[in-house]
């Protein structure tokens, strides 16, 4: 195991429009191979269409959708004796919040709908009401971390 100290962890610039730190890491996740104005343009889209079919803040709409996807516990796979545990441990602020992001991403890809504005604007809308696919896989996460909470003894 190394013995160099951890680096510094980078926080992204906050994004221009809403000045939000939390926006512009959901934009880089966004991102494929390295079109950051598409990804821009994307998101912004569905923040509009978000608040035309609300009539609230998008950005308050788009924070509780991440809250309601964001997992608090989650299981890792640990060796002990020659066989394999699934250890429930807690998951970090930053780790949740890219978890939920990414779960949030891979079930618009996943829906049905014509561009993914579209299927981004109603993955966050139902995330933000408790549904949804994104939703669905936090609440199997922690049915799986309360499933082997024997195991959590041999927790790290």
């Amino acid at each position: 195991m190394s013995r160099r100290s951890k680096p510094a962890k980078r926080v992204p610039l906050a994004d221009p429009v809403y000045n939000s730190v939390d926006v512009s890491k959901f934009i880089n996740r966004v991102m494929r191979r390295g079109k950051k104005s598409l990804a821009e343009r994307i998101f912004y889209a569905t923040l509009e269409k978000i608040k035309e079919r609300t009539n609230e803040n998008p950005i308050e709409v788009f924070q509780k959708a991440m809250t309601n996807a964001t997992p608090l516990l989650e299981v890792k796979a640990r060796r002990i004796g020659g066989s394999t545990y699934q250890v429930p441990i807690e998951v970090k602020a930053d780790r949740g919040f890219a978890l939920a992001s990414s779960w949030i991403i891979a079930s618009a890809k996943k829906r049905g709908g014509k561009s993914f504005v579209e299927k981004l604007t109603n993955e966050i809308l139902d995330a933000s009401n408790g549904q949804g696919a994104s939703c669905k896989k936090r609440e199997d996460t922690h049915k799986m971390a309360e499933a082997n909470k024997a195991f959590a003894h041999y927790r790290y």
